[in-house]
């Protein structure tokens, strides 16, 4: 297990190998204060840290840890304490470091299980005022199988976060934490314009995301921009509740490919069916800002 340390133009990246995960992400605006856009995890974090990683072969839980493609069931053993399988393998997994520089790592992991077989590859590098996660997955098989990405970042929350995306619906929340049904967007998780976030339990997918949000902390003077390629159709948003949570200092907006539990639906949810060899992939911009003075005031 290593742990890199990527900088350029005033951000500051931590990246460990041990699930290929982001530690921290801090920016110096001005070469002042430090800021953290990302909650930091220490070094040699696990699965329970606050960390940010991929989701793959596909995102959050999968209903009764099974499904049935083109004819054949897939049945999985949960991965974590949680009784479902759970974000995949890459967040549990040692990736191999293939490049490395001062403002750049190439990661790599390759899964070979009873269900599915792939390569997996992270490019995550600072560049053009940020920094870009490039996402892909290949499969390995011999079958053609559905597939997905992700990725999860922790995010800080202070009492004056605001967020703004363009969602026009959301996933109900079934019992198990899983997917429920389609539903209008509830007037607290509406964030067409920056909005506070609601002090309850949040855990849905969203729905007709154009694949932009942006968060603000005014008592920090900071924003952070989020952008994807457009393969990142669907996201995933949690809050948690005092009782997860006593703090609340955190929250994860998760871009995906698909929804969560799409195996069950006909049109896979968004998930790729990739035949042998083919690959999905795509990246995630995460852009510091500074608000307008505007958005300091109470």
């Amino acid at each position: 297990m290593g742990v890199l340390q990527l900088a350029r133009e005033g951000l500051e990246a931590r990246v460990s190998t041990k699930g290929g995960r982001i530690l921290g992400l801090d920016w110096r605006h001005d070469g002042g204060e430090r800021t953290s856009l990302l909650c930091p995890a220490a070094e040699g974090a696990g699965p329970e840290a606050r960390s940010a990683f991929a989701l793959l072969p596909f995102g959050n839980r999968l209903p009764g840890n099974a499904f049935r493609f083109q004819g054949r069931e897939h049945r999985f053993r949960p991965n974590t304490p949680d009784p479902f399988y759970l974000h995949g393998d890459g967040w549990l997994a040692d990736w191999r470091l293939e490049e490395a520089g001062p403002d750049r790592a190439h990661l790599a992991f390759r899964h070979e299980g009873e269900a599915y077989r792939y390569d997996a590859r992270q490019e995550i590098g600072i560049r053009d005022g940020g920094l870009h996660i490039a996402l892909s997955i290949t499969n390995a098989g011999e079958a053609p199988m559905p597939f997905g990405l992700g990725w999860h970042p922790f995010l800080p929350r202070t009492p004056r976060t605001r967020l703004q995306t363009d969602a026009k619906g959301f996933w109900t929340e079934a019992p198990g934490h899983l997917p429920g049904a389609p539903a209008p967007l509830p007037a607290d998780l509406d964030f067409a314009a920056p909005a506070p976030l609601p002090a309850r339990w949040v855990n849905n997918a969203l729905e007709g995301w154009g694949g932009r949000a942006s968060v603000v902390w005014p008592e920090r003077r900071a924003g952070l921009a989020l952008s994807v390629d457009p393969v990142f159709a669907h996201a995933f948003l949690f809050l948690p509740d005092q009782a997860f949570s006593p703090a609340q200092d955190w929250f994860c907006f998760e871009p995906m490919t698909h929804l969560p539990g799409g195996h069950d639906r006909a049109d896979l949810g968004g998930l790729a069916p990739l035949a042998p060899g083919e690959t999905l992939a795509g990246t995630i911009r995460l852009t510091p800002f500074s608000p307008p003075a505007e958005t300091d005031r109470p």
